[in-house]
């Protein structure tokens, strides 16, 4: 399993976007994007995305693996 990035929210979410993902709405400092699916991600609005976040706030959720995430940076 390759070692998990760390990346800020703007690289995050136009990789989201990639996987198909929209912008929904920001409330504060988090960012809420939909799925065609109806999966729901909810990224801060961070320079940096701490890896525990990422990977089991953002990515587990999600069912997005680390690969496909890096595919997609």
């Amino acid at each position: 399993m390759p070692k998990l990035p760390i990346v800020s929210a703007r690289k995050l979410i136009k990789a989201f976007q990639q996987m198909g993902f929209e912008k929904v709405r920001q409330t504060g400092s988090h960012i809420v994007l939909k799925h065609a699916d109806c999966r729901i991600a909810i990224v801060p609005n961070h320079k940096e995305i701490k890896k525990g976040t990422l990977r089991n706030g953002i990515l587990k959720p999600l069912n997005i693996s680390v690969e496909q995430l890096l595919n997609n940076l």
